[in-house]
């Protein structure tokens, strides 16, 4: 069988944003696994229309599309705004339908409370489009994982919460790609 593609996608779009970081400490752990092939996916690169306000043909939800349709698993890397994930993700998740379905997602969250309120929102969407997530949920705080708030630095413990959130991932992953 073909080796998985697995998308971490940066769930925030806004300048100065440190997502990136989280993403390329995330894939470091992923690469160094070699069960997957990890990219990062970042929405703000695909500029997508607001949901309902296109035509459902420009570049942008084109390539969405293809890019979604070509991976099994995906990472989301979400930070909590106002209890919630950001407006960019939830445009990006609502933008596409069945290119979801029938995949698997694991969830890494930062915030004040570790984003698990972001995580809680975006399980029940993924729900509805038809991705099972995972249980294990590596979490950060804002406070402790991040210096200044601006450069991450998680302790050496969610190496492993990591390792376990990829371990359910790829399992995951595998068994449904059977029903695609």
């Amino acid at each position: 069988m073909k080796q998985l593609q697995i998308g971490i996608i940066l769930g925030s779009t806004r300048q100065g944003r440190v997502s990136p970081q989280v993403a390329n400490w995330v894939k470091g752990i992923a690469d160094d696994r070699g069960d997957a092939t990890y990219e990062i996916v970042d929405i703000a690169e695909f500029q997508l229309p607001f949901f309902g306000e296109g035509t459902g043909n420009e570049p942008g939800l084109v390539a969405w599309s293809k890019k979604l349709s070509s991976l099994d698993g995906f990472v989301f890397i979400v930070q909590e705004y106002n209890h919630s994930i950001t407006g960019a993700l939830k445009n990006a998740l609502d933008s596409a339908r069945t290119e979801w379905n029938n995949k698997a997602a694991g969830i890494v969250s930062y915030g004040s409370t570790g984003g698990a309120r972001a995580a809680e929102h975006l399980r029940g969407i993924l729900g509805e489009l038809l991705v099972a997530d995972v249980r294990a949920h590596p979490t950060f705080s804002i406070f402790a994982d991040f210096e200044n708030f601006q450069t991450f630095n998680p302790a050496e413990l969610h190496v492993g919460k990591v390792n376990a959130m990829l371990d359910e991932l790829i399992a995951w992953s595998g068994a449904l790609k059977t029903l695609r």
